[in-house]
């Protein structure tokens, strides 16, 4: 499989000495996420958001649901890391999640409106704390340990390279 169409931003590669400018404007870009992609789906229409963006690879309504799922995990690590020592996050099957009913059944625009709203609530939480709370930790069984800092840009590159995966099969075949 070509790298540049399974990663087209590239690999997340995290800057460990995170600037309060630069983790501010990280902070701020969360609440526009959802948008940015609904934006990029928004004129296609239904049945194309049923295809694979790459071979081999989820369908674009599955991209957008993941991202939900995704987010709403990361939200819950969080919060968790801020309020016990490094605790151990719970990973989940993405695959399997992927082929459950919810994700074939329910319209994209179902997972743009909790992105929407746990965003909101995401950024809020963390344009609050102080810089010392992002050098709290989480362990999980993929990453080992990492700061919250590690793990916010984490989120945002995430959101962006689905993006960027979207982008990629839309610009290719359209």
């Amino acid at each position: 499989m070509e790298e540049s169409i399974r990663y087209p931003i590239g690999r997340f590669e995290p800057i460990d000495d995170l600037t309060g400018e630069r983790r501010l404007a990280l902070i701020e870009e969360i609440p526009g996420l959802a948008n940015q992609l609904r934006k990029l789906i928004a004129e296609l229409p239904p049945e194309r958001l049923l295809i694979p963006y790459r071979e081999g690879g989820w369908t674009i309504a599955q991209i957008v649901h993941h991202l939900a799922d995704n987010d709403m995990n990361a939200y819950l690590r969080f919060k968790r890391a801020l309020t016990e020592e490094e605790p151990l996050a719970s990973s989940y099957r993405e695959d399997l999640w992927a082929e459950l009913p919810d994700y074939r059944k329910l319209p994209p625009e179902h997972s743009l409106l909790l992105l929407e709203i746990l965003h909101a609530r995401f950024a809020t939480l963390l344009a609050d704390l102080e810089p010392a709370a992002f050098r709290r930790k989480l362990r999980t069984q993929v990453l080992g340990s990492v700061t919250l800092d590690v793990a916010m840009q984490r989120l945002v590159w995430h959101n962006r390279h689905h993006r960027a995966q979207i982008e990629v099969y839309l610009n290719g075949r359209d």
